[in-house]
């Protein structure tokens, strides 16, 4: 999968992301039953650009916003397959 970037706008801050497969792994590996907010944020601040890293610091202070944030970030950039169970 080629890395793409994401520009979002998000509580009238503009932040970019260039996630990619690396980064992607290593937050699916991070994630356990008990932590999913610092894999999340972890995640964030991996694939954030550099100009808009300021924007998300102040993003991520606030109560939820990196689950919200990685989720949408996801939703951009995992592809939705189609998947057929053969018998």
């Amino acid at each position: 999968m080629s890395d793409k970037k994401i520009e979002m706008t998000i509580a009238g801050k503009d932040v970019s992301f260039t996630p990619n497969v690396t980064a992607y792994n290593k937050y699916i590996n991070e994630i356990t039953m008990g932590n999913k907010v610092s894999p999340a944020h972890n995640f964030l601040v991996r694939i954030v650009t550099p100009d808009t890293k300021e924007a998300l610091q102040e993003l991520l202070a606030l109560p939820g916003a990196a689950l919200q944030i990685v989720g949408k970030v996801l939703e951009e950039y995992t592809p939705e397959l189609e998947i057929t169970v053969k018998n």
